[in-house]
């Protein structure tokens, strides 16, 4: 009688945590503005804050201060990129970086699809983890 109370109980735990983690995995925007929200950091230590709004700002150097600014749009896992305002690497200015995007629960991946900055392209493909 015990075993059996015991195989129930592990049963409705399993059931329960099935359903937590299905739930997590529904509340995680993957495609739209809101996927991309929040703040990511890559391997060369970047920090990139996307907001809903389609703005964003960039910190190079991590020393907690905006080194670059802009504005992206979004549509569906397709992003436009364009930087507006602070440091612009050589040939970038005023040029617009369309890429295709991947996210999973804390991970941001992005794949080229047409962006003349080569300074941009070699930051943004990297992956990108959520801070």
């Amino acid at each position: 009688m015990q075993r059996m109370k015991t195989q129930l109980l592990a049963r409705i735990v399993l059931a329960g945590l099935a359903v937590l983690l299905l739930q997590a995995c529904a509340t995680t925007p993957t495609t739209g503005p809101a996927a991309l929200a929040g703040t990511w950091t890559n391997s060369l230590g970047t920090v990139w804050t996307m907001k809903t709004d389609g703005s964003f700002e960039v910190d190079l150097n991590h020393d907690g201060k905006r080194d670059a600014w802009g504005n992206c749009a979004v549509e569906g896992n397709t992003v436009k990129i364009v930087g507006t305002g602070g440091t612009v690497p050589k040939g970038c200015a005023k040029t617009t970086g369309t890429y295709h995007f991947t996210r999973t629960k804390d991970t941001l991946h992005f794949t080229l699809i047409k962006d003349a900055c080569k300074e941009r392209v070699k930051n943004v493909t990297l992956d990108w983890q959520r801070k």
